[in-house]
């Protein structure tokens, strides 16, 4: 039984990072998404076209992608061409897309 409990917390300890990675990237810990500086070249209702940096918790190169908008996600005051700090998380499928583009000047 003792050798369980040790495998177990063992076990524990070793994915509790993996577990909470997608909350954080190489930009810093931050309260809630991944988030990672871009530059946005459009958007409509529902999908933006971001160019970002690398992020390497959630195993993303550098590249030019389509993401979907979040429902209720803040993009107020960004226009094509502006430089953003884009904020990441999981919809319920478990699959990325954007919570908020912040403009950076």
């Amino acid at each position: 039984m003792r050798k369980l409990l040790t495998a177990v917390t063992f076990i524990a300890l070793l994915t509790t990072p993996a577990l909470s990675s997608d909350k954080n990237s190489g930009e810093g810990a931050m309260e809630e998404g991944v988030h990672v500086m871009g530059v946005v070249h459009s958007m409509n209702g529902e999908m933006v076209n971001v160019t970002h940096e690398p992020i390497p918790d959630i195993g993303w190169p550098a590249m030019t992608m389509d993401l979907p908008l979040l429902e209720g996600a803040d993009t107020k005051n960004v226009a094509a061409g502006d430089k953003v700090r884009i904020v990441l998380e999981k919809d319920g499928n478990g699959m990325f897309g954007v919570r908020a583009l912040e403009f950076v000047e």
